[in-house]
């Protein structure tokens, strides 16, 4: 006879409380950020390697460009920020002085930079030839850095949007929910939880597809297209939760 096994009664069952599960998801959506600063780097770096040699640099300060020409000319108003341009310039400018001045990697690669002078031994001659075969991806990941923070500033100034279509979606799903209930319709468990499950991702895919993207792109072709899919999974999701409580 197999005894059954009983239960520690010293361990205890540790759930997450509010504080906790707030933490980790700014630990995770913070994980996700730096994973798409650094696949951001690695593809420029293998764009200038491979697919854009003859561009080099110059295609990452053109991305900056880009992205801040579709910043002044479409986002001239936002309920996140008075003036857009500015903020997203403060945000950028920000990033840049806390990652590159204020750690003194920009003194540090000026200081390496400077060609030796004549008869000049010790160190420094031979970090600066070292420094002379990836200058150029220093500085294109220096400056994909910058593009990375306009397109999170632009992104904090299209939330909104998520807002507003959410809003929307849950009360158009709540009136299907009404008329289910009220027409004895049916109700489907696995709609429910596959739409649940989708909100969350959708968003998250929205940060990630937009901040990693190589190329410049305007942002009303990835926000309002994932800000549609999320209004139509909350949709879902509000029109098919259970009819009665």
């Amino acid at each position: 006879m197999v005894a059954e096994a009983t239960a520690d009664p010293r361990r205890r069952e540790v759930r997450q409380g509010l504080i906790s599960r707030f933490l980790t998801t700014v630990a995770q959506g913070v994980k996700w950020l730096l994973l798409s600063l650094v696949f951001s780097i690695l593809t420029e770096w293998v764009g200038m390697a491979f697919w854009w040699p003859e561009q080099g640099l110059d295609h990452s300060r053109d991305m900056l460009a880009a992205e801040i020409e579709f910043l002044q000319a479409d986002f001239g108003r936002s309920l996140v920020s008075a003036d857009p341009a500015q903020f997203t310039k403060n945000v950028a400018d920000r990033t840049y002085y806390l990652l590159f001045e204020f750690t003194r990697v920009t003194d540090f690669i000026e200081w390496i930079g400077r060609v030796p002078g004549p008869g000049e031994s010790g160190l420094r001659p031979r970090l600066h030839a070292a420094f002379q075969t990836v200058a150029e991806y220093v500085l294109a990941a220096m400056q994909v850095t910058q593009v990375f923070s306009v397109r999170l500033a632009v992104l904090a100034l299209a939330m909104p949007v998520f807002v507003m279509f959410t809003l929307v979606a849950i009360v158009d799903g709540l009136v299907k929910r009404d008329l289910r209930r009220w027409g004895g319709g049916r109700e489907s468990s696995f709609v429910y939880h596959w739409a649940k499950r989708s909100a969350l991702p959708l968003l998250v895919l929205t940060w990630v597809i937009y901040l990693a993207l190589p190329f410049s792109l305007h942002p009303s072709f990835v926000v309002l297209p994932f800000a549609t899919l999320f209004a139509l999974s909350v949709a879902v999701t509000a029109s098919t939760f259970k009819k009665y409580l």
